[in-house]
């Protein structure tokens, strides 16, 4: 005879829903490795974690269910309709054992899980991992009675698939927001973490087998990046700190005010020989890297400084011609930086 069990028993959906959100992800995002979490974009991250926490619905492939007949000994010492004088010993009569194959997709512990509605009724099967086994046993070969009987404990297991469906499709909706809560805490935590770094006062211990640190090379005076690092090739990303920032606006600021002073000199310059005076100043105070230059001029971008390879300040220079054009070089300048840019 073969063993069936009943389900939506054993577990409550539930309990599976909220571990997900919760301990399963936790454990998922703090296991990531920090450095590679910082230099993935946030949107490839959630993308790979909700792929990874999304509960799949339990789906019945019914249009491939095949069925099997067997025939078995059945005992019949409890059936009262029999003349049986010793009913504590079993009386084996020749039967049908008829097994009907039901395959689905999906993750089989979902059919252990009792969703938050259920029945008193619940369907009976041997589970395997890509199908249902559902038993009948009969002394009569009635074959549309035995169908009635299949069909009937398969739309109770559809009934069950359902309201479990109705309760993990509003998680998988919400798990991208949740998942992005969650990566954005960390990666907040892993940055303050190489901000006190910082603020040490002294020397990060190398541990044995890191990549060598990252550095602008010092020339003239030193353009500090904040970058991030992972265990595997890549060019970290740096960034350029709000000292450094409010300095180059200053030495843009102060040349501004040597035109404002002698208006004779520049009166005639057009907007390029004008920005050539803007990178002369900023190029005598800082040089650049890769190609030498910092500060460069290629194609209508005006000014802008790379570090290895990688944009860190980008102006523009207009003349003054209202507020409708200054909005309008807004969006022409961010019409140009790619999303790196925009981090």
């Amino acid at each position: 005879m073969m063993e069936t069990e009943p389900l939506f028993g054993r577990l409550r959906l539930y309990d599976i829903l909220r571990y997900q959100e919760t301990e399963a992800l936790k454990r998922a995002i703090e296991s990531f490795d920090g450095n590679r979490l910082l230099n993935t974009p946030v949107s490839d991250l959630v993308d790979y974690f909700v792929n990874e926490l999304q509960i799949v619905p339990i789906q019945v492939l019914k249009d491939q269910i095949s069925v099997e007949q067997k025939e078995i000994n059945i005992d019949v010492s409890q059936d009262q309709g029999r003349l049986i004088i010793d009913r504590s010993a079993p009386f084996h009569v020749k039967g049908s054992q008829i097994i009907y194959y039901v395959p689905y997709h999906g993750d089989k512990n979902l059919l252990y899980a009792l969703p938050s509605h259920s029945s008193s009724l619940r369907p009976r099967a041997k589970v395997t991992d890509t199908e249902l086994q559902f038993v009948i046993e009969s002394l009569h070969q009635d074959g549309p009675l035995i169908k009635a009987e299949f069909e009937g404990q398969l739309r109770n297991l559809q009934e069950y698939l359902e309201w479990s469906r109705q309760e993990i499709e509003p998680f998988n909706s919400q798990l991208p927001a949740i998942v992005q809560q969650a990566v954005e805490a960390r990666r907040q935590k892993l940055l303050g973490d190489k901000g006190m770094v910082e603020g040490l006062g002294y020397p990060l211990r190398k541990r044995e087998g890191a990549p060598n640190t990252y550095a602008v090379p010092v020339a003239r005076k030193k353009i500090i990046t904040l970058l991030t690092a992972k265990n595997e090739p890549y060019k970290p990303e740096p960034a350029l700190e709000m000292a450094q920032y409010e300095q180059i606006l200053s030495i843009i600021s102060n040349m501004v005010m040597v035109m404002e002073r002698s208006p004779q000199a520049f009166h005639n310059m057009k907007e390029e020989d004008l920005r050539q005076h803007f990178l002369v100043q900023l190029n005598g105070q800082y040089e650049g890297q890769a190609t030498g230059e910092t500060f460069n001029y290629q194609g209508k971008t005006d000014i802008l400084i790379r570090v290895n390879d990688k944009n860190i300040f980008i102006a523009e220079c207009k003349f003054w011609k209202g507020e409708k054009v200054f909005l309008e070089t807004l969006d022409q300048l961010l019409f140009r930086l790619m999303w790196i840019d925009l981090q």
